[in-house]
C-alpha cells in the first residue's frame, strides 16, 4: 500500500470512528479489506481506496468495519464478571432496592457474547422473579456483528469458548450444527448498530458501561472525549468495566479505580469512599 494511500485510509478511520492504525501492518490492512474489495468488485487497495477519495458512503462505511476488530467469546476475561457478579452487582442490589431498575450498557459487544454473558450472569440472580426490570443495551459500530449479535446463532466452536457445559445446556438450544441462545435471555437485550463518536443522548443514565478492548484502539484525544461521554451518561457512582490492558490508562477527575478490582472503575471520588467504606 502506498504511503499517501495508507495516510488517507488513517485519516477517515480517524474521523469516522476514532480508530487508530498505529503500527498495523500493511498486510494486516489488505487482509482485512479484501472481504470489502471483492464485495465491491475491486481489484485492489489501490482501486478501493481511489474510490474512497470519492466520498463513497457505503464504501466508507464498509471499510470502517472492516477495519474493526470484533474478536470476542462468551465471558471473556473471567476476573471482570467474577468481579461484576461478586462486587458490582451486590452494590448495586442495595442502591437500587427501591426503584428495582437495572441498565447496562455492553458498548462493543462484537457478535454479542459480552452481551449475553451480562444477561446470563444477571438470569442467575433470578432478579426479574423477584420483580426487577433488568435492561441491557447492546451496540456495536458493525452493523454485520449486531445482525449476528441479534440471531444469537453461534457456531459449536464459538459456544464453547468461555461456556461450561452447564451454562451451555441451560441457556442454548441445538440448531443443527450451531447453538441458539434461549428467548428468555435475548429478550433481555436491545441491540443497535452504534458509533463511540455520535451522539450518546438517545442512552439515558445506566449503572453499568461495559467498554472492553475498545479505548487501546483509540488516540489519547479520542480518549478523552468517549470517556467524558460516558461520564456523562453514567448514574452517580456508576461503575465502568474496562478491559486489562487498559486498566492504566489516566482517566481523569471522572472515575477512581475500585480498590481490589483490576478494570473497575467507579464515577465519582465521593461515591467511591463510600462504596469502599460500605
Amino acid at each position: 500500500m502506498k504511503h499517501g494511500d495508507y495516510a488517507f485510509l488513517a485519516d477517515m478511520l480517524r474521523r469516522r470512528a476514532g480508530l487508530s492504525l498505529g503500527q498495523t501492518r500493511p498486510q494486516v490492512i489488505e487482509g482485512r479489506l479484501a472481504p470489502v474489495m471483492r464485495r465491491f468488485g475491486f481489484r485492489d487497495s489501490a482501486a478501493l481506496i481511489a474510490e474512497l477519495r470519492h466520498g463513497r458512503e457505503a464504501l466508507a462505511r464498509a471499510v470502517t468495519e472492516a477495519m474493526t476488530t470484533n474478536e470476542s467469546c462468551f465471558f471473556r476475561d473471567r476476573a471482570v464478571f467474577d468481579q461484576f457478579r461478586e462486587i458490582v452487582l451486590p452494590a448495586l442490589i442495595e442502591r437500587r432496592a427501591a426503584s428495582r431498575t437495572l441498565r447496562i450498557w455492553s458498548a462493543a459487544c462484537a457478535a454479542g457474547q459480552e452481551a449475553y454473558s451480562i444477561a446470563m450472569t444477571l438470569n442467575e440472580r433470578k432478579l426479574r422473579a423477584q420483580g426487577w426490570t433488568v435492561d441491557i443495551i447492546a451496540t456495536d459500530l458493525s452493523s454485520d456483528m449486531i445482525a449476528r449479535a441479534e440471531q444469537g446463532l453461534y457456531t459449536h466452536f464459538e459456544a464453547q469458548r468461555g461456556l461450561p457445559t452447564r451454562r451451555l445446556i441451560e441457556h442454548f438450544t441445538q440448531d443443527g450444527a450451531n447453538w441458539r441462545i434461549c428467548d428468555s435471555i435475548r429478550r433481555m437485550i436491545t441491540f443497535r448498530q452504534f458509533n463511540l463518536l455520535d451522539s450518546y443522548g438517545w442512552l439515558d443514565e445506566v449503572d453499568v458501561v461495559f467498554c472492553r478492548n475498545v479505548l487501546i484502539y483509540f488516540d489519547h484525544k479520542t480518549k478523552a472525549n468517549v470517556l467524558g461521554r460516558i461520564a456523562d451518561i453514567l448514574a452517580p457512582g456508576g461503575y465502568l468495566m474496562l478491559g486489562p490492558a487498559e486498566t492504566s490508562l489516566g482517566l481523569g477527575p471522572d472515575f477512581s479505580a475500585l480498590d481490589g478490582a483490576p478494570g473497575v472503575f467507579v464515577k465519582g471520588r465521593r461515591m467511591l469512599q463510600r462504596a469502599l467504606a460500605s
